[in-house]
């Protein structure tokens, strides 16, 4: 069986995010987000499920990061809770500043790299009660957030974040209704779009007015779309959603303008864009360090006219799924590393989640989640040909260290490689934390 070695300084690392693992909701001056009317709301999220007690990460950081640290990590993503920093309009919260500060210094005890973003959802509710990133004011206060975060961690901070994926903190939860704030608006959900990437610009811009000397970029997560078959009415169903999930993230970050075809298909629907002011788009493609994609599937597209948005329907691949029914497809991840490494950009990239949720279950105090290994297997193999041919992948986090909270599904679905009992808060790796472990330290997967 053939090796494929992954270059010298590879980053291998585990990922999370405030609301999905910290608990401690109101817990040091912490005010409500977002997240924590939405799930109040009947129907919204499974079950009614919250991140009030979540995995209670904010009182046992210590002790997961020495699990991060056994099981062989050299980097760890996370995210800092924005209403933990800023509980009200202009009140800076001490607490929150400690609880990270103390976080940061446990990680380098251990040698492990910090890798921070900014925004991970939990926008505060006093900033949504203003019309949270429907209102340009939004990035204001979001500039005001990464000011702060520079000020106090600028130096220690290897790798910064702007935003995971605007499209799930836009469309789909201002358009599609499916996120918090959970609105079903396109006019809402195109500003929304386009005051994140103006807040990334703007962060990138202040970043480099300061002077550091480190790295920062943006995370997108990119969805490879196949057209059902080679039909034409296949293929332009296919280039129209991949305009929809895609390229109105990508073009305005890297070619600065957004896709032509895709804002006309808006305007059909009564979307104005005059919420694009004059240099707003030369500020969203300021150069960035890397970029961070996330990658979990592909969507197959079949041609659908009684589809009046986007003209196309989803049809389920016929490969094996996660337990999110999600096919695994590993290899629209080597194809999406491939165009962006020849339509957009020579940038390293990161992928900053890639991972499966399944149905894992303790037996005998052992996990064994053999699919989720070979899922990790098949997309490691993606990503070692893409370098194989030339290709710039930096790094590799996986999805996520933990079970947590898995947004509108409540705590119903498992990505983590570390199982969490809820009930009792352990901890226990499964056997894909050793095997991810192993290839770590062979720094090459077969």
């Amino acid at each position: 069986m053939s090796e494929k070695q992954f270059p010298p300084g590879f980053i291998w690392g585990t990922a999370t995010a405030a609301y999905q693992i910290e608990g401690a909701g109101s817990a040091d001056g912490r005010t409500p987000c977002i997240w924590d009317e939405f799930a109040a709301i009947p129907g919204k999220v499974y079950e009614a499920h919250n991140g009030d007690v979540a995995c209670d990460h904010y009182y046992r950081y210590k002790e997961d990061i020495k699990l991060i640290a056994e099981l062989g990590f050299k980097a760890y993503r996370f995210s800092i809770a924005w209403p933990r920093i800023f509980p009200e309009k202009g009140k800076l919260n001490p607490k929150g500043i400690e609880f990270y500060s103390n976080l940061i210094k446990e990680l380098k005890k251990y040698n492990i790299v910090p890798s921070v973003t900014i925004y991970h959802w939990d926008l505060p509710l006093w900033v949504h009660e203003e019309g949270g990133w429907t209102n340009r004011q939004t990035v204001e206060y979001f500039k005001q957030f990464a000011a702060v975060l520079f000020e106090h961690f600028g130096e220690e901070i290897p790798m910064w974040i702007t935003h995971n994926e605007p499209w799930c903190a836009s469309f789909l939860s201002y358009g599609l209704g499916v996120h918090a704030p959970g609105h079903t608006d396109w006019q809402e959900a195109t500003a929304a779009a386009h005051h994140i990437l103006l807040s990334h610009g703007e962060a990138v811009r202040m970043y480099r007015e300061k002077g550091y000397k480190h790295q920062i970029g943006i995370t997108l997560n990119l969805t490879y779309q196949d057209p059902a078959t080679d039909s034409e009415d296949d293929r332009m169903a296919a280039w129209r959603s991949d305009g929809f999930t895609n390229r109105w993230f990508m073009d305005p970050v890297f070619k600065g303008r957004y896709p032509e075809d895709t804002m006309e298909m808006f305007k059909k629907h009564n979307v104005s864009f005059e919420f694009i002011h004059e240099g707003d788009l030369e500020l969203i493609s300021i150069p960035c360090d890397f970029l961070g994609i996330n990658y979990y599937t592909r969507n197959i597209v079949r041609n659908n006219p009684e589809d009046l948005f986007l003209g196309g329907a989803s049809v389920r691949g016929p490969g094996s799924h996660t337990d999110m029914d999600w096919e695994v497809y590993p290899e629209g991840l080597y194809d999406l590393l491939t165009r962006l490494k020849d339509e957009y950009t020579d940038l390293p990239i990161y992928i900053t989640e890639n991972g499966a949720a399944y149905a894992d279950q303790v037996v005998n105090g052992v996990v064994n989640d053999e699919e989720r290994i070979e899922y990790f297997r098949l997309h490691l193999n993606a990503v070692g040909k893409f370098i194989e041919e030339g290709g710039k992948a930096a790094g590799y986090f996986c999805w996520s260290f933990m079970d947590n909270y898995e947004w509108a599904f409540g705590y119903s679905k498992r990505f983590g490689i570390t199982y969490v009992d809820y009930e009792t808060q352990e901890r226990i790796p499964k056997q894909s934390a050793y095997w991810l472990r192993y290839v770590m330290t062979k720094n090459a997967i077969s």
